[in-house]
């Protein structure tokens, strides 16, 4: 990597904030946030409703800049790079980005699509590789039995894993998951956790991080924790040492207890 990161021999980080604030108008999104994400690790973010997690996912998206601070992404400086070059390099799976996905559009060309940046298939031209790995995705992610069905006629579930192969399409050094498993019932929740899951403990696969609400959303692999509340950190670092009954209570505001078993998360009101 170039730049800024690699002269102060910081070439492994994916994700660097100093300092940085989000403001619009008279509300402060997120304020003084220091951040690091190396290649290969796995963050889960966790905060209640407004504590500013969109907001800190679109800053690694490169799609918000830091009303103050330094945002370094892939080793490039928010401000001094082209962000439409930056973000072909980042795979990104949100609610939103579903939205805009047309609904007769069919789910292999969502995925494939991907490689030219675009929501829509229409006279772009892809060779079989291009092909190959969207199927090989779909698959991996128990969807390839749909690759020829319309975005339209899916599931809440299946499109959040529709979304994810195309997340994962240009072959990422940044995956970001806004929330994958919300919305989802029971059963739809733990396939999709635990193929996340068999993702984050896959060697090759790209530094990752994942927003949710939930701890029951935190897919067994995750390495590091970051707990928001009112746009501030309220503890930060490896995941065993910031998911505590005392930081949990603390970020949501009421008096929790957390268990772990067999790799993954519950908390419950003591």
């Amino acid at each position: 990597m170039a730049g800024v990161l690699s002269e102060t021999g910081l070439d492994d980080l994916v994700i660097r904030m100093d300092g940085v604030s989000v403001r619009r108008g008279p509300s402060t999104l997120v304020h003084d946030v220091d951040w690091r994400v190396e290649l290969d690790e796995r963050w889960v973010v966790l905060g209640p409703n407004g504590a500013g997690k969109t907001t800190l996912l679109r800053l690694a998206a490169a799609d918000l800049h830091p009303t103050e601070g330094v945002v370094h992404l892939l080793g490039e400086r928010l401000g001094r790079v082209s962000v439409f070059e930056l973000r072909t390099r980042i795979g990104l799976s949100s609610a939103s980005l579903g939205l805009r996905v047309p609904t007769d559009e069919i789910v292999g060309d969502v995925v494939v699509s991907a490689g030219y940046g675009v929501l829509g298939r229409w006279r772009e031209s892809y060779e079989a590789a291009d092909t190959g790995r969207a199927e090989m995705l779909l698959d991996a992610l128990g969807m390839r039995t749909f690759a020829g069905r319309r975005f339209g006629t899916l599931s809440e579930g299946e499109r959040k894993r529709a979304l994810i192969a195309r997340a994962l399409m240009t072959d990422p050094e940044l995956l970001l998951l806004d929330e994958p498993a919300a919305g989802l019932d029971l059963g739809g929740r733990e396939d999709l956790v635990a193929r996340l899951s068999t993702l984050a403990l896959d060697a090759d696969a790209p530094a990752s991080v994942l927003v949710t609400h939930h701890v029951e959303e935190i897919p067994a692999g995750y390495t590091h924790a970051m707990l928001l509340r009112t746009g501030g950190v309220v503890a930060s670092g490896l995941i065993d040492d910031v998911l505590t009954d005392e930081n949990l209570t603390t970020t949501f505001g009421l008096p929790l207890t957390l268990q772990k078993r067999r790799g993954r998360y519950t908390a419950v009101l003591r």
